[in-house]
């Protein structure tokens, strides 16, 4: 019985592993050394380009964020706070003139809310993903109509001489102070937080496309050592064009980062900072001046764990916040106003915070006045003294308010000249390093293939 030999299968090999093969073969040759030579420079190169193009993209839509997005709704959330502070404020100062509250203060408070509605609406519509500020605006839909329903109820019984008016007024303080303000106030520091968040992307080194440059260069001056050595000859004038677009790009980038880099700096040194500071004077001088309007209408009914007035107390906190203690001379240089007046980088700048200064320390003077007539039993005297139409501390408020306004004005602008200075810088530089890429690609392809031609 014969047997009969089967031979094993043949195993075919990929198109992988043959093309691999045949470039090992060609590596063993000049001309297929330099071809694998012309393909990864031009491919690093094109990295380079790329990856460029990418980074300063990034950087340049984090610096339109700061600018465009992320410093107005910071500058949003504030008014919006400034809204529901002065509107709570308005309607104390209303029910303290009685019956005969004024048509300018029932406009005044109907302009707040009607802003703080309305910078709600534009908020919750640009806070889209921020899950932080969205559970804030929830809380300000759901809490604003309550409040001012309890307003209207305080105005209808302080109308028709009832007590209740004022039980009602208070509560209505009390979810303005402990629901509405906190949750304006999370919103203003959520933005802020953003605003650094988008400086922090826009001012951040392109490190990988630096890294990028430098390789590319690298590779570029070793090919053209590695032709010198085998040539004498001292330029490949396809290299060198190829070395000459990496050299300008990587200067671009380095000097237009650097530029924009020192404006977006810049405009946060001077104007965000100072902006900042600004809106928490405010603040602290809207909240003063709800506590000194809350104290007339408490009469003494909300104490402190010490036994002392809650909203006397109040007003002396937001004033020592605003200037510092005491009550006269300049700010302290941890208050609000010294700190505005220390970023403050020319006299446009610090002329209107001086006058705030000013006016905070007339208001201090006036107030003292209305305790005194208060704690003496006259009481109407210190009602004229704090919602008056002259010589009031409510006049001194709108001055100092003004003044604050001011300002923000002038940082406002300042900083946007500085960004805007700063996000231009980059300007082009994407096209220009896809645009300088492909030259250098092109020139490297071509300097290798001029030594190719020689072993045609």
């Amino acid at each position: 019985m014969s047997t009969s030999s089967v031979s094993p299968p043949t195993v075919r090999r990929t198109a992988w592993a043959e093309g691999l093969d045949e470039l090992r073969a060609a590596a063993t040759t000049e001309p297929g050394r330099l071809r694998v030579i012309g393909a990864v420079l031009a491919l690093l190169v094109v990295l380079f380009g790329a990856v460029t193009a990418w980074q300063v993209s990034d950087r340049a839509a984090a610096a339109d964020d700061v600018v465009e997005h992320s410093q107005p709704l910071t500058a949003d959330a504030a008014n919006l706070y400034r809204s529901l502070a002065d509107a709570d404020t308005t309607a104390a100062a209303g029910f303290l003139a009685g019956g005969e509250e004024s048509r300018a203060t029932r406009e005044r408070y109907t302009a707040d809310i009607a802003t703080a509605s309305a910078l709600l609406v534009k908020v919750s519509a640009n806070s889209a993903g921020s899950d932080g500020a969205g559970a804030q605006i929830t809380k300000l839909n759901g809490g604003l109509p309550r409040y001012t329903g309890l307003v209207e109820t305080a105005r209808a019984n302080n109308r028709q001489g009832l007590p209740l008016g004022g039980a009602y007024l208070r509560y209505a303080h009390e979810r303005m102070r402990t629901e509405l303000l906190p949750a304006a106030r999370a919103l203003y520091d959520a933005e802020t937080e953003r605003l650094a968040a988008d400086y922090a992307t826009a001012k951040a080194w392109p490190w990988w496309a630096l890294a990028a440059g430098v390789v590319a260069l690298g590779a570029l001056g070793w090919a053209q050592r590695r032709n010198y050595r085998r040539t004498h000859r001292m330029f490949n004038r396809g290299l060198l064009a190829a070395t000459a677009a990496c050299l300008v790009l990587l200067g671009w980038l380095v000097a237009g980062h650097a530029v924009a880099r020192g404006g977006l700096t810049g405009s946060y040194e001077h104007g965000a900072r100072s902006l900042r500071v600004l809106n928490e004077a405010r603040i602290a001088a809207l909240r003063a001046r709800g506590d000194e309007n809350l104290t007339l209408v408490a009469r003494g009914a909300v104490l402190t764990g010490g036994q002392q007035d809650f909203y006397e107390a109040g007003f002396r906190s937001g004033m020592t916040e605003l200037a510092g203690a005491g009550d006269q001379g300049a700010a302290a240089a941890r208050s609000r106003l010294g700190a505005a007046l220390a970023l403050a980088d020319d006299e446009a700048g610090r002329a209107p915070v001086r006058a705030a200064l000013t006016q905070v320390r007339e208001w201090q003077a006036r107030h003292g006045e209305a305790r005194a007539a208060d704690d003496g039993g006259d009481f109407d005297r210190a009602l004229a003294k704090v919602i008056g139409d002259k010589g009031s501390t409510g006049e001194s408020f709108d001055r100092v308010a003004a003044g604050l306004q001011r300002a923000l004005v002038h940082e406002q602008g300042e900083f946007r000249s500085a960004a805007d200075g700063g996000r231009t810088a980059l300007d082009g530089l994407p096209v220009g390093a896809g645009v300088l890429a492909g030259l250098g690609a092109l020139g490297a392809v071509l300097g290798i293939g001029r030594r190719l031609a020689e072993y045609r």
